[in-house]
C-alpha cells in the first residue's frame, strides 16, 4: 500500500499543473472584476475609471519570455460619477476625443524586479508619446467558477502636462493637479487558444466601483 502511495505520489509531481505551465499563452480579460482606472486631485480627490477597453497580452506567464501586453483604453468612455465633468474632459480641454479616441499603451519590455512584475512602454495619449514604467503584482488562485485566476494590480504616477492635457484649460491650471495616479487592475485568464478560454466567475451584485466626487 504504501508503495502504491508513493508511486502516486511521484506521478502527481510529474503532473504540471494550470499555473505552472510553461509556455506562450494568451491572457483574456475578465472584464467583470479588471478595472482601469484613475485619480486626480483638485481641492478634493476625483477617481474615475474608463468603461470601454481592449487588453492583448500573451508571453509565458511561468518565465515572462515573449511577454507583452497592449492595452487600449476608450477615452470617450472616461466616468467620473459626474456627466458634466465627463463631457469636460471629453472636450478640447483635456482629452479632446473627437481628435484622439484612445489612449494607448503598449509594452516594449517586461522584466521581474523585487518581486514585481516591471512592464516599461509607450503611453500615447493626447497625440504625444512617452514610456512609462508600471509595477505590477501578481495575485493567483482560482475564481468561483474554479478556473485559474491571475490578477495583475499595478500603479504609476504621471505628469498630465507631459501630454498636453488639460494645459489649455484655466480651470485646471487654477485647481487641477499637475500629477494623476493611474491605477490598472487586471483579472483574467492564460490559456493555450481561442476555444480553451475559461468562463469567468458568475458576478455578484453590483457594487459601486469608486466614490462619487463632493
Amino acid at each position: 500500500m504504501r508503495r502504491t502511495l508513493l508511486i502516486l505520489a511521484a506521478l502527481l509531481l510529474l503532473v504540471p499543473t494550470p499555473a505552472l505551465v510553461a509556455g506562450d499563452k494568451t491572457f483574456t480579460p475578465d472584464t467583470t472584476h479588471t478595472r482601469l482606472g484613475f485619480i486626480a486631485k483638485t481641492i478634493f480627490k476625483v477617481e474615475g475609471v474608463f468603461d470601454k477597453y481592449t487588453v492583448e497580452a500573451s508571453g509565458d506567464p511561468a518565465t515572462l519570455k515573449n511577454a507583452k501586453v497592449k492595452i487600449v483604453f476608450d477615452a470617450t468612455s472616461i466616468n467620473t460619477d459626474n456627466k458634466t465633468r465627463d463631457t469636460h474632459l471629453q472636450s478640447p480641454d483635456f482629452f479632446d476625443v473627437a481628435k484622439f479616441p484612445t489612449i494607448t499603451f503598449t509594452s516594449s519590455k517586461i522584466w521581474k524586479k523585487g518581486g514585481k512584475i516591471m512592464v516599461q512602454g509607450s503611453l500615447d495619449m493626447h497625440g504625444v508619446k512617452k514610456d512609462v514604467t508600471i509595477p505590477f503584482e501578481l495575485t493567483t488562485g482560482k475564481n468561483g467558477a474554479g478556473n485559474d485566476t491571475w490578477t495583475f494590480d499595478g500603479s504609476v504616477k504621471v505628469n498630465r502636462n507631459d501630454w498636453g492635457v488639460g494645459t489649455g484649460s484655466i480651470a485646471a491650471k487654477i485647481s487641477l493637479k499637475d500629477t494623476v495616479e493611474l491605477n490598472l487592475q487586471l483579472v483574467g485568464f492564460f490559456h493555450e487558444d481561442e476555444s480553451a478560454k475559461p468562463e469567468p466567475a458568475p458576478a455578484k451584485a453590483p457594487t459601486k466601483k469608486h466614490k462619487k466626487a463632493a
